[in-house]
């Protein structure tokens, strides 16, 4: 299979094109909610091969692993504090991220409670505090809708009490509202054919979740930012310079990717999935100069984002046919990139760790 388009065997005919369905992918065990995924390394969503740029025209359709053991890749140990970080306004709380949540509520509540944010009713209880979400909130866990229903139900309280919670626009909310919206319609990868169906299950989508999923829910998703700039961070999902396609400032890519939402044209719409899918954009070679690409457009002194585990960044997994299944250590977010760079999926989808942290770093 090469992207969407299916090739007969040998002796068999000539290449016919046609729409990539769930049968033509080897689908994983994590997508299947009583398997065992959480003892498993994710691929890191569908993306080409981490060591190739991306091809003209590149779907996110075949399952590929994110090549790592690189060589090359630059590794720099720098010290969190050496780039400073703005102080909040008098009269704001303290600032909060959370990386990529995919359904696993249980280990998110006890982080927020780690933290102090809520308290063990699940309430909000930090005043003033504010707390922002990177993105990717279901797919591969058990209950993507509840970690959906707890973030807006703490974004009532928190502003309430002052503060505020606020969430940004995974490359997972995209697919998910892909996949109500359009479902098997056949969209147009650049390589032949796909479907937003095929690919929300492919990437670890939950039938409990689709089965619960409100209008309410398809709203909040379609209404959130992709891009905003707080205390000197600049708040991402995606580790990739793709945001630069869609405006020259935060409100400008904000605007473009809500009207993308409301035009609902499936190609459209499978095309900015695409492109938020992509990543490593930061990670080696030229990754400090592709971080202050954004940063000098959008503003901010340091990037912050999710998408990319931080075991895959670092090196620690192989390939999810590894035998050792102790799951990868993450001690807590990972600063790279000339240290203009924070990554905070800590690989709670493959036995990681789901981090909550203060920002800055080290205060």
């Amino acid at each position: 299979m090469v992207e969407g388009s299916m090739t007969q065997g040998a002796g068999q005919g000539p290449e016919v094109e046609r729409t990539a369905t769930l049968r033509d992918f080897r689908v994983p065990a994590y997508v299947h909610e009583t398997g065992p995924y959480a003892q498993s390394p994710h691929p890191g969503d569908v993306v080409p091969p981490s060591d190739e740029a991306h091809p003209e025209g590149y779907t996110p359709t075949q399952r590929d692993l994110p090549v790592i053991n690189r060589g090359d890749t630059v590794q720099v140990t720098v010290d969190p504090a050496s780039v400073p970080a703005p102080q909040p306004a008098r009269g704001q709380g303290p600032l909060y991220v959370v990386g990529d949540v995919h359904g696993y509520l249980d280990e998110l509540v006890a982080a927020l409670q780690e933290q102090g944010l809520i308290d063990s009713a699940g309430q909000w209880c930090a005043g003033t505090a504010r707390l922002w979400f990177l993105g990717d909130f279901t797919d591969r866990g058990p209950d993507g809708i509840g970690v959906i229903d707890l973030v807006m139900r703490l974004s009532a309280e928190a502003a309430a009490a002052g503060g505020y919670c606020k969430a940004l626009m995974g490359n997972h909310e995209l697919l998910l509202l892909g996949a109500k919206r359009f479902g098997d319609t056949p969209v147009n990868s650049g390589a032949g054919t796909a479907t937003f169906q095929a690919a929300w299950l492919l990437n670890g989508g939950q039938k409990t979740d689709m089965d619960r999923l409100q209008d309410h829910h398809l709203q909040w998703m379609a209404r959130l930012d992709a891009v905003e700039e707080v205390d000197g961070h600049l708040l991402l999902h995606s580790d990739t310079t793709a945001y630069l396609d869609y405006g020259r400032s935060i409100e400008e890519v904000n605007d473009t990717v809500r009207e993308t939402l409301t035009r609902n044209d499936a190609d459209e719409v499978w095309d900015l999935f695409r492109k938020f899918t992509k990543r490593f954009s930061f990670r080696d070679e030229g990754g400090a100069a592709a971080v202050r690409s954004l940063l000098d457009t959008y503003g901010g002194t340091r990037v912050v984002h999710g998408h990319s585990p931080i075991p895959y960044l670092l090196g620690e997994v192989g390939s999810e046919d590894d035998e050792d299944d102790t799951g990868p250590v993450v001690a807590g977010p990972h600063v790279y990139a000339d240290g203009l760079a924070i990554a905070m999926d800590g690989g709670v989808t493959m036995a990681g760790k789901l981090l909550v942290r203060k920002l800055p770093l080290g205060v």
